[in-house]
């Protein structure tokens, strides 16, 4: 545009500032594990997302959409064509990959503490002798809205908000990091928790028919990949079965089951829940009165609950009321995400928790760590807060699901068909309310792959909850559990 008199432009100039680019900076760092020491280098910072935009038919060019923050750890002289390396993120949705960042497979890990054992403030940061570095290059991604990741001025976060815009954006990450590294012929892995499973099951599918792009592994960290499995109302009776094994587990670990083995009670509950409850509940009104006073009384011996109660909820016992109603005696609440946590409450008579006390105990060591972490080691610099959980991705879109209900069991097992050698590894925590152990082999057991390909698919179980890593000793093997799979999936 020109002024009419002078014939001057009359733009301002463009600032700079206004073009997002990548703020990427690297630093050099060393680990030893088992009398091994690891040279590595870091690379920390925001990855800017572009998309070919179209006018009228006209190409307008690459237009940012997002910057994304991710944490890259690559072992130093190691032969690309034979170093694996693992793109990792949490779930929520919502969640930064900071749990499995520094809880589980990073070089540098936080001390929490454990169940009655919290470590206090100030929290401290000690190296992982565990890392999974040691045997694969590593790809912390924190999908847009959480960690430092944001959409570019001008645009709305929301477009990355949904399941079908988080797998384009995610996986425009690893096609970019993978290209620019000059790692397509690396084996590849995705690692994810909770809904980060979901989202890796989708991802396996979406980069190979959108980009060709197969893998060597997932790693699905308390799965969900069908939200009929834990989505309690009226009209679905599944998810009360499938999650009752859940709740022996907690009750068990709370002193509920005597001096009981754990496996013995678990095995009693997996048979109810398999076949006697499941009909009880199918029969709705047409349960004799012996039946259902049956049904209520071993109802409650597995959970703990007393037989008033399972009545009342016609024997149907939803998870948070489950956490709030068990130790409701003792005046304490129940942990969702590991239900070997207790807590203190406001009001003993609610019908629902105030607040996760699991969540509430890990937080806290978590968020510290973080924020000290990526500047005093990782020498990034940013002054937008880090979100852990970021609650403004809600409500997240499951357009693409409209009409029926969310599950990505059908890519999975589509990505399996197309990619017989892609392998699975699947790991449960006994006491994770979140996403039952006993939910996900339901869904395992129902993928729609040949026989052949069902011993692709392994599984590991841990006596602690939805973050097993929390608990120590699982920690330990759940390390040595990964390391292992890595090594057998590279097919190297």
């Amino acid at each position: 545009m020109t002024d009419k008199d002078t014939g001057e432009s009359t733009d301002e100039p463009k600032d700079e500032k206004d073009t997002p680019s990548d703020d990427l900076v690297s630093a050099q760092h060393s680990i030893t594990v088992k009398r091994r020491k690891l040279n590595y280098t870091t690379t920390t910072g925001r990855v800017v997302l572009r998309q070919e935009v179209s006018t009228d038919g006209k190409f307008d060019g690459h237009q940012p959409k997002a910057e994304v923050f991710v944490t890259t750890y690559t072992l130093d002289g190691a032969d690309p064509k034979t170093r694996p390396v693992t793109f990792a993120f949490n779930g929520g949705p919502g969640s930064s990959s900071v749990w499995l960042h520094l809880g589980l497979l990073g070089p540098r890990r936080v001390v929490t503490g454990d169940v009655g054992e919290m470590a206090p403030p100030p929290y401290e940061l000690v190296d992982n002798a565990e890392t999974l570095l040691a045997h694969s290059d590593l790809v912390f991604i924190d999908p847009v809205s959480t960690g430092y990741s944001r959409a570019v001025k001008g645009e709305n976060p929301s477009q990355h908000h949904g399941y079908q815009g988080d797998i384009d954006s995610v996986g425009e990450v690893i096609r970019l990091w993978t290209s620019r590294n000059g790692r397509w012929m690396s084996p590849k892995f995705l690692a994810g928790e909770s809904y980060g499973t979901l989202r890796a099951a989708g991802l396996a599918e979406h980069l190979q028919s959108r980009y060709g792009m197969y893998l060597n592994g997932l790693m699905l960290i308390s799965s969900v990949l069908d939200f009929t499995t834990l989505d309690f109302n009226e009209n679905n009776d599944v998810a009360y079965a499938l999650f009752l094994p859940t709740y022996a587990a907690i009750a068990h670990h709370h002193g509920l089951h005597g001096d009981r083995p754990l496996a013995d009670v678990l095995a009693e509950a997996e048979e109810f829940a398999s076949r006697d409850y499941p009909w009880a509940l199918a029969r709705g009104h047409r349960l004799t009165p012996d039946e259902r006073a049956a049904t209520a009384t071993r109802l409650a011996a597995l959970t703990g609950l007393s037989e008033d109660f399972v009545d009342r909820v016609d024997l149907r016992v939803e998870h948070i009321r489950f956490f709030t109603e068990l130790l409701r005696s003792q005046r304490r609440i129940v942990g969702r995400l590991d239900g070997r946590f207790s807590g203190w409450d406001a009001d003993y008579g609610q019908e629902h928790m105030s607040e996760d006390a699991s969540y509430a105990a890990i937080l806290g060591p978590y968020t510290a760590a973080l924020n000290h972490y990526v500047r005093a080691e990782l020498e990034y610099a940013n002054d937008l807060p880090y979100e852990i959980i970021a609650r403004s991705v809600n409500p997240w879109s499951y357009k693409e699901f409209e009409g029926r209900h969310v599950t990505v069991t059908r890519k999975l097992a589509s990505a399996m068909r197309a990619n017989p050698h892609l392998k699975v590894h699947v790991a449960f925590g006994y006491h994770d309310g979140a996403t039952a152990y006993y939910a996900a082999e339901h869904v395992l057991a129902h993928l729609a792959i040949p026989e052949e390909l069902r011993a692709n698919i392994e599984s590991a179980y841990y006596p602690a909850g939805h973050m097993m890593y929390v608990h120590e000793p699982s920690r330990v093997q759940q390390s040595k559990d990964l390391a292992d799979f890595v090594k057998s999936a590279s097919n190297r």
